[in-house]
């Protein structure tokens, strides 16, 4: 499971130092997409195994199905960090999600994800206040 908030700086190669806390579930390799809200998804190498076997039984007769994987797997990069826990972010995924230099990597469950710093900061700022409520639609009678 991935937990917590950093802030790392990508580096004059456009690489990425993974938090410490990260590295271990993501050393033996990693794939990087797009993600929803201009954000990186970046998943351990498992996981976007069972994900994309999940997407599988979407049916492909479905336009909008064909268009979501094509966009998905065009864009992804698989990773291994070097021993220093960087990954490099290509041009196009830093482009889509308007990545410069600051950033925000999040822990999001089976994922991490990167945010532009600002984007981030944005991104809560709107959503924060509404937190409470959505619990209410999202885990109804849970928590």
């Amino acid at each position: 499971m991935f937990l917590g908030t950093y802030t790392p700086r990508l580096d004059d190669k456009s690489r990425l130092v993974l938090p410490a806390r990260f590295r271990e579930q993501l050393a033996p390799g990693l794939v990087v997409t797009k993600g929803r809200e201009r954000c990186l998804y970046v998943w351990p190498v498992e996981e976007f195994r069972e994900v994309t076997a999940r997407i599988g039984r979407a049916p492909v007769v479905s336009e909008a199905v064909r268009d979501y994987l094509r966009v998905l797997f065009a864009g992804a990069v698989d990773e291994v960090p070097d021993r220093q826990g960087r990954i490099t972010l290509p041009q196009p995924l830093r482009e889509y999600a308007g990545l410069s230099r600051e950033c925000t990597v999040i822990g999001a469950n089976t994922r991490v994800e990167v945010w532009d710093s600002a984007s981030w900061d944005q991104y809560l700022l709107d959503r924060q206040g509404s937190f409470p409520d959505l619990s209410q639609e999202v885990l109804p009678g849970l928590l």
